[in-house]
């Protein structure tokens, strides 16, 4: 018999009907992304990006995201990211107030649970976390001189920026 610490519960997830509907979510918030965008191609392939960051494709560099976009090079997704002209503090406040809304739904009562009584289970909070890793050469992406909060200083690193749920 195995002792309490050996096992784990059974993690909650989405349902098969909810993830069914992640689809549509995304073209509803790529439809509310386009006054953003000065010019159509850039806001379709913002369409091709969001699909493909989303995507199980084990890495998310340009050439895998192009491939997955159905793309033969990469040049229309690295213009996508560093000239084409959108705006992105527009985006940016159009995701944010996405995912508010998403983040706001109500979880449900439990069954036989008084009208007005407040869910038991806490609201999520993301946290946003950037974090720097010392780098020796340059040949990994992104990496140049630059404040590196692992060791206090500037110098050679690679910035990520990660998001991790946390419930109150």
């Amino acid at each position: 018999m195995k002792s309490g610490y050996d096992t784990t519960s059974e993690e909650a997830g989405p349902s098969q009907q909810e993830i069914g509907r992640w689809p549509l979510a995304l073209f509803i918030l790529h439809r509310c992304l386009a006054p953003y965008f000065a010019r159509p191609e850039p806001y379709q392939l913002a369409l091709l990006y969001l699909q493909a960051i989303l995507s199980e494709i084990p890495r998310k560099n340009g050439w895998q995201i192009a491939e997955h976009a159905k793309q033969a090079r990469p040049y229309g997704m690295q213009r996508l990211l560093s000239r084409a002209i959108w705006d992105d503090e527009g985006v940016r406040d159009e995701m944010r107030a996405f995912i508010l809304q998403t983040l706001s739904h109500p979880f449900p009562l439990p069954i036989g649970a008084p009208s007005g009584t407040e869910p038991s289970v806490p609201f999520p909070v993301i946290v946003i976390d950037e974090s720097g890793f010392p780098k020796r050469g340059i040949h990994s992406a992104g990496v140049k001189v630059q404040y590196c909060g692992a060791t206090g200083q500037g110098e050679n690193c690679q910035v990520g920026v990660f998001l991790e749920d946390k419930w109150n």
